[in-house]
């Protein structure tokens, strides 16, 4: 399968059972919230990207987090760009596009973009924080 197989197969397919979608501001408040108990990432993709795109099919593929470890939010940036502004806002991280923020104890702990973007990176970070 070539690129733009692949591509064209990320941009069909549909959010996966784990992502829960972001596209209500009041959802901001309580995703800090929650990360006082459990860590939070956000995945803001633009729907209009190759790279998000591939960033997106990536995540999908590799997933294998523990949903007791982790809430996983994506939030589409074409339809909801005003709460990635929202979120730079809450957390400190400037936007970028594709970007993963991983929340704890309501802070940004980690963050990165575009080719950066990896379960094994998530999992990293998620097991650094973990420490302290």
């Amino acid at each position: 399968m070539g690129f733009m197989d692949r591509y064209r197969q990320a941009q069909e397919e549909g959010i996966h059972d784990y992502w829960q979608t972001l596209d209500q501001a009041e959802q901001l408040n309580a995703i800090i919230e929650r990360s006082h108990d459990k860590a939070q990432v956000i995945f803001k993709h633009s729907t209009r990207c190759g790279i998000s795109s591939m960033a997106k099919h990536q995540l999908e593929h590799d997933w294998d987090l523990d949903a007791e470890l982790v809430d996983m939010y994506y939030l589409d940036l074409i339809a909801h760009r005003d709460m990635s502004n929202q979120i730079a806002d809450l957390t400190g991280v400037t936007h970028q596009s594709p970007q993963i923020i991983l929340i704890r104890n309501g802070k940004a702990v980690f963050d990165t973009s575009h080719h950066a973007i990896s379960v094994a990176r998530i999992r990293a970070a998620l097991e650094q924080t973990a420490r302290g």
